[in-house]
């Protein structure tokens, strides 16, 4: 397998840009949760508009003369994140449908717990009013110090976990 991968610094470096572009072209930061709410939305209108045009939440969103939900721009951000996603795994050689977990996770067990935290992670981002591109970078970027309380929750409790489920991902040496 190819291991082409982007140094994490530079990689960094250019978040930092695009973030400050972001904040310079758009007046707000970049975030994610919001496109999956304006997806939802549209998905109920388009569903069922009678009950998305009595709905108190779903309102505030549709009806006459209101723009589509699709066309918010985090809709667009994060389909610009998907599309620079495959196109950097197609310029990299690194296009694989592969499953990756440590010597004892089965790949049934993998999926579950990656869909149960991105479940848990989307829950808490609706709860905190922001995922972690809008609460922690962008908050952190003007010197919000929410941004700084949520990235070190989220970047605590993440080395927590990884420490305590250890045993699942690092192989234990012969012989001991």
């Amino acid at each position: 397998m190819n291991n082409k991968v982007m140094n994490p610094y530079l990689a960094g470096f250019l978040l930092g840009l695009v973030l400050l572009a972001t904040i310079f072209v758009t007046g707000r930061g970049l975030g994610a949760s919001g496109a999956v709410k304006n997806v939802v939305v549209a998905a109920v209108d388009a569903v069922a508009p009678a009950h998305a045009a009595r709905s108190p939440f779903y309102s505030q969103y549709v009806g006459a003369g209101k723009e589509s939900p699709l066309k918010g721009w985090l809709v667009f951000e994060v389909a610009g994140v998907l599309i620079g996603a495959f196109a950097s795994g197609l310029v990299s050689d690194r296009l694989r449908w592969t499953t990756e977990a440590g010597p004892r996770v089965a790949t049934k067990t993998r999926w579950l717990f990656a869909i149960l935290g991105g479940a848990l992670f989307g829950i808490g981002a609706q709860l905190a009013r922001g995922c972690t591109s809008g609460a922690a970078l962008s908050g952190m970027a003007v010197l919000s110090t929410a941004g700084f309380v949520t990235m070190m929750a989220i970047f605590g409790s993440g080395y927590l976990f990884a420490y305590l489920a250890r045993g699942l991902w690092i192989a234990q040496k012969q012989g001991k």
